[in-house]
């Protein structure tokens, strides 16, 4: 699923804010440098939906404060598999 999050970086709190279904605003205190603010986004929505961050990809936005994160909260594939 994809979502949209507005960033803003540098802060002195950090927040994360539900918008609606697929909108968020999260405030990090990361600097927007080294994609430090970036990585600290996807551990925020990791957290929140209770998956590992890799299951969470920046799609796009990478340079700007709107973001498009792919979130893959697909259950199916965290069981076992027939072999």
């Amino acid at each position: 699923m994809y979502i949209k999050v507005k960033v803003t970086a540098g802060a002195r709190k950090e927040s994360l804010e539900k918008i609606s279904d697929d909108h968020f605003e999260v405030v990090v205190k990361e600097k927007a440098e080294r994609n430090m603010a970036n990585k600290r986004v996807l551990e925020l929505i990791a957290d929140f939906y209770g998956l590992p961050i890799g299951k969470v990809k920046l799609v796009s936005g990478h340079h700007s404060p709107g973001k498009i994160l792919d979130v893959n909260n697909d259950r199916a594939d965290s069981g076992s598999r027939p072999e």
